[in-house]
């Protein structure tokens, strides 16, 4: 079945995968060398709180997207960060906000179905997150999922939470199909991460990918700073490899790992279609998420588990490295570290013409 691409928005925003170093954030259509500023966390909190009240997001609700965003900027995921709020300003005055509320449509005690009517993802995971934990922690496990969503976020964030609570999570949101199958040139499924967590007695251990080769925001920055996609990443609308940013908007992501990476993505759309949502996704819209938590006593000690698995992690990090210049790390070494430097110094970096973009909006 042949996808229309014609209708497809690019707005400034993207897929997620907390396992890519921070790339420089997207603003305006100018290109060249983007400026960067520094920006106090309070201060970009404020902001992004500005922001999503004047689009009309209940208060209540406005916390669940600016901890999410200011957690990517600290964790080096700058895409997902003051550049993803201006994608949400985008899609809302392009859509409106929704008409309808979040509702449970089916639920049992160990789980439920979320209908998030179109709101977006980082409200709607929210909320599936909490009753993940909820539920696991009162039954041992559970499995909670989303629908009719867009722009789940970093799922690491949902599942830092969950080990926090002594909880092991896995977590899968499907997209846009904006990503090919290994041997196509056309996209079937969306940049669709995955996230594992696991609690520990050290820090927490958090694996979460996207599995295509390039995520959508990362395209949208090289379009808008002028510069090419590396080789190998997409393909353009006539099923021929690119490195031209809107070649590959009207064409296809490759799938990364191969036929493995392909195999992966795949089985995180057929995820979100248990959750509800369709198979080939609405653009920007309809995305389904699947969120299954388990309390590690339901086979044995919790705290004997997490010092198996902090010692495990110990392990790993002392193997001899291939390079002794570069030492071996665990999943989310990487994500604490910068996130622990950035708050130690109270801001971080940003591109200047989104958060001019941001002020500008907010009055």
């Amino acid at each position: 079945m042949p996808i229309s691409r014609r209708s497809r928005p690019t707005p400034n925003g993207a897929s997620r995968s907390c396992s890519r170093a921070r790339a420089a954030a997207a603003g305006g259509g100018d290109s060249g060398k983007r400026a960067a500023m520094r920006i106090a966390i309070d201060e970009a909190h404020a902001l992004l709180t500005q922001v999503m009240a004047k689009l009309g997001f209940e208060a209540g609700d406005i916390p669940a997207i600016v901890d999410h965003l200011i957690d990517c900027e600290l964790r080096g995921v700058s895409y997902g960060g003051l550049a993803r709020a201006v994608s949400i300003t985008e899609r809302i005055e392009r859509t409106g906000q929704p008409s309808r509320p979040i509702a449970i449509t089916h639920e049992t005690p160990v789980s439920a179905r979320i209908d998030g009517a179109d709101h977006v993802g980082y409200i709607v995971g929210q909320r599936a997150t909490d009753m993940a934990i909820g539920k696991a922690e009162a039954m041992g496990l559970s499995a909670v999922g989303a629908v009719d969503t867009w722009y789940t976020g970093m799922l690491s964030y949902f599942a830092e939470q969950a080990a926090a609570r002594d909880l092991v999570t896995m977590i899968a949101s499907n997209a846009t199909p904006w990503v090919a199958p290994y041997g196509a040139a056309e996209g079937r499924f969306g940049t669709n991460p995955i996230c594992f967590g696991f609690p520990s007695a050290d820090r927490p251990i958090v694996w979460d990918i996207g599995t295509s080769t390039i995520m959508h925001a990362e395209v949208l920055l090289a379009r808008r700073t002028g510069r090419p996609l590396p080789e190998g990443r997409a393909f353009g609308p006539d099923g021929r490899p690119t490195t031209d940013p809107d070649a590959a908007l009207a064409g296809a992501f490759a799938a990364w790992g191969g036929h493995k990476g392909s195999g992966l993505g795949l089985v995180v759309q057929m995820l979100g279609v248990l959750a509800g949502s369709e198979g080939i996704t609405p653009d920007l819209a309809g995305f389904g998420m699947v969120i299954v938590a388990i309390r590690p006593d339901i086979f044995g000690d919790t705290e004997g588990f997490k010092q198996r698995i902090a010692d495990y992690a110990e392990a790993v990090r002392t193997a001899r490295p291939a390079d002794p210049a570069h030492p071996v790390r665990m999943p989310f070494d990487r994500s604490w570290a910068v996130r622990e430097a950035a708050r130690a110094s109270g801001g971080f970096e940003a591109d200047e013409a989104i958060v001019e973009r941001l002020r500008a909006f907010a009055g």
